[in-house]
């Protein structure tokens, strides 16, 4: 999978944008501000997917203007596609020239992992974060997880209104079960989705971690429910042990009037040699451990569709060492990379690629590297 072209006008700071990529490594330079993580956001919203920077539609429109309007050419699936994507009050897409219901319905036609800054504190900012990585990740591979996740979230709410009610009309207490078996059908589907996800990703994530580590540490991650249920259950068995559940739960949601259990408030334990990463890994154990996520999550990708995506570097090498620089370059050279950074000599290792330099959201200046 790799991106021919892209346009993008009026996102963000940038007014109009046009770059035709290499297959290799696309390097986005230049000084803070200028509109490198806009470009790779803009790339990244393409996967269906919501921005990465937790941005709202109105705010990713260039200031003073009406709307934003992105197209890409792309290479998938064995043939060239197009896709196009307009931001006016909400976002709406097509795909070579059909529209489409949902830009979510984007999932799977196009495929990025993107790894942000952000997403190095993907271990210390606690379960919310852990949660956005598997959904997103699955979100790529199974493009139907997106439609279950939104109606889990839809019955969520709507159960936790009846919460809220309850305290002032008593007699919304029995309607509570025909929500809780509405939930108990979309968790299940959810829980069940996510721990086989992290089962299928773990031989690649401990594989990597392996090689970055020296294999001096064992990395190991686990899913962990809110609810009782067996992991290992088929989904009818599943459901069936979240209703329980739930209704053992339901006095204490009266009493907060709130959801205080389910998918929403599940956790994936990170563990290494049998330790939390979180409370006992260093700093740079701890960004092992996501490098070692990103990574995993490429090759499941791959082994799932059956191409790499492409892989979206936001400003990461400053933060890594040159250990993990180096372990991170020399293994993505089979796939298409755009990378930002302000210091190119970050990337002097790389071979073949293109750079590209950005001043106040505008190309200034492109040349090729390497051999």
């Amino acid at each position: 999978m790799k991106i021919n072209r892209i346009k993008i006008c009026d996102f963000r700071n940038i007014q109009e944008m046009e770059i035709s990529l290499c297959e290799n490594a696309n390097i986005i330079y230049g000084e803070n501000g200028q509109g490198k993580t806009n470009f790779i956001e803009a790339v990244w919203l393409f996967t269906g997917a919501k921005s990465f920077r937790g941005a709202k539609d109105p705010q990713m429109v260039r200031f003073g203007q009406e709307k934003a309007v992105m197209e890409m050419e792309f290479f998938s699936g064995e043939r060239e596609q197009t896709a196009r994507m307009e931001i006016n009050g909400k976002k709406t897409a097509s795909v070579n020239e059909i529209p489409l219901k949902s830009p979510a319905d984007l999932a799977g036609r196009f495929c990025a992992v993107v790894f942000s800054p952000t997403h190095l504190n993907l271990i210390k900012n606690g379960p919310q974060e852990k949660r956005r990585f598997i959904d997103t990740s699955i979100c790529q591979i199974k493009s139907k997880y997106i439609h279950i996740l939104n109606q889990y979230n839809r019955v969520l709410n709507q159960r936790n209104s009846l919460l809220k009610d309850m305290r002032f009309v008593p007699a919304l207490y029995d309607t509570l079960d025909i929500w809780d078996e509405r939930l108990a059908s979309y968790a299940a589907v959810l829980i069940k989705t996510r721990a086989t996800f992290l089962q299928r990703l773990k031989p690649f994530a401990t594989e990597t971690y392996k090689g970055i580590s020296r294999e001096k540490e064992a990395l190991d991650f686990m899913y962990l429910s809110s609810l009782d249920c067996d992991l290992e259950g088929s989904i009818p068995e599943i459901e069936k042990q979240v209703y329980e559940s739930l209704l053992s739960k339901r006095e204490e949601d009266s009493k907060t009037g709130i959801s205080n259990y389910g998918p929403h408030r599940d956790d994936i334990e990170i563990l290494l040699d049998g330790k939390s990463a979180r409370i006992y890994g260093s700093q740079g154990q701890q960004r092992s451990c996501v490098l070692s996520l990103k990574l995993a999550e490429c090759q499941l990708i791959k082994e799932t569709i059956g191409e790499y995506p492409v892989v979206l570097l936001d400003d990461v090498m400053s933060e890594l060492d040159a250990l993990r620089r180096d372990y991170l370059l020399n293994h993505l050279r089979d796939r298409q990379l755009i990378m930002t950074c302000c210091d190119k000599a970050y990337f002097k290792t790389l071979g073949k690629g293109m750079g590209f330099k950005i001043k106040e959201g505008k190309v200034i200046s492109s040349r090729k590297y390497g051999g």
